[in-house]
């Protein structure tokens, strides 16, 4: 038996599923009608909350997003992690009671079946959400996270797993969760479009030498699990590490949640025909590693100089704003309730000029 950590920079009557490869339920895609299309800059979460009350991170959730986003709760349970909830259900697989996590690499199976137990103490904030969301009747998109294949095989391949194997297991246990949770989202809430982010933080290591994976096989492994979703949701991918977003792209997210650095100026010739293929990043405006802002002006001047250099090297400027989400640049489940009510704040602050510019775009350019 051994340990595995996760990586770092992470974050009604559902029953015991065995099977994640049936029927998945159909419900509108985002952009099917405009009661679902997502305004210009519009806020939503990445992953984890610091909440140790279901109750209470459901309501910070529906309140404080305008996109409500379904919140891991690591601090209430470490089996709520992102790679220890991947995990549970796995042949092979023990969740300690302190959340270590167990792995017999011997036993692992990429053809065992996968328990998927919404009841299980993993998904507890995706209960309270549902259940709280539900009894207020909401309407409009909402967005969920689950760790990627690409990530969880390589935590696998850290505990003595075979690459070989390991991915294979990532891949089924990603497939077989992901169908369970869609369900119980559709179910709950069946006027809400959903929109779905595969966490692959450990991507940001793809290109470094003695990654288990090479780039192309990680990059269909990725798109095959987006691809199975995407009858039913709008899908992206999301990654808080120093990703290759060429990489990133290739794998045909509808969605990209990235960091706001200065460096992405330089990946313009990706990110110009994504947008204009109707693509939509969501840029993590609000640092949240480091020390946490108290105002948005430092975070708003960096998102308009980023932007500056993609128009001069060829992204449409009405296409950028109008394409654009803002979110914390990851999860917030290492901040204080307090300190993740600011940086969400802050978050919005920023949202809110990002759609006044592309209203002033849109009316300058129809002028």
């Amino acid at each position: 038996m051994t340990t595995v950590e996760p990586p770092a920079g992470g974050a009604g009557g559902h029953g015991l599923v065995r099977d994640g490869h049936g029927e998945l339920p159909r419900v509108p895609l985002l952009d099917s009608s405009p009661q679902t299309s997502l305004r210009p800059g519009a806020c939503t979460g990445v992953g984890s909350l610091p909440h140790r009350s279901v109750h209470d991170a459901a309501t910070f959730a529906l309140r404080e997003y305008d996109v409500p986003a379904i919140p891991t709760l690591p601090r209430r349970s470490p089996a709520e992690g992102m790679i220890a909830q991947a995990l549970v259900g796995i042949t092979g697989v023990t969740l300690g009671q302190y959340g270590s996590i167990a792995v017999d690499a011997g036993k692992l199976d990429p053809d065992a079946p996968v328990a998927t137990d919404i009841e299980h103490d993993a998904y507890g904030g995706l209960r309270a959400f549902l259940a709280t969301a539900r009894a207020r009747c909401l309407r409009g998109p909402v967005k969920w996270q689950f760790t990627g294949p690409v990530t969880l095989g390589t935590a696998l391949t850290r505990v003595g797993a075979p690459p070989e194997r390991a991915f294979a297991v990532a891949a089924a246990s990603v497939r077989a969760h992901v169908a369970v949770i869609a369900h119980a989202v559709a179910e709950a809430l069946p006027d809400s479009p959903q929109i779905v982010w595969f966490d692959e933080p450990w991507l940001g290591e793809l290109m470094q030498p003695g990654f288990p994976i090479a780039p192309d096989p990680a990059i269909d492994l990725l798109s095959t699990a987006m691809a199975m979703l995407e009858p039913i949701a709008t899908v992206g991918v999301h990654c808080c590490a120093d990703a290759d977003v060429a990489s990133l792209l290739a794998a045909g997210p509808a969605m990209l949640s990235i960091p706001l650095h200065p460096r992405l100026a330089d990946v313009a010739g990706y990110l110009a025909p994504f947008l204009e293929d109707g693509g939509r990043i969501a840029w993590g405006v609000v640092p949240t590693d480091g020390p946490i802002p108290t105002t948005s002006e430092r975070s708003w001047r960096l998102l308009s100089d980023v932007w500056c250099e993609l128009v001069n090297r060829g992204c449409d400027p009405v296409e950028l704003r109008s394409r654009s989400l803002v979110t914390p640049a990851c999860g917030l489940g290492v901040h204080a309730p307090d300190v993740a009510a600011r940086v969400v704040r802050l978050t919005r602050e920023i949202g809110r000029r990002v759609h006044d510019q592309a209203v002033a775009s849109r009316f300058a350019l129809g002028a």
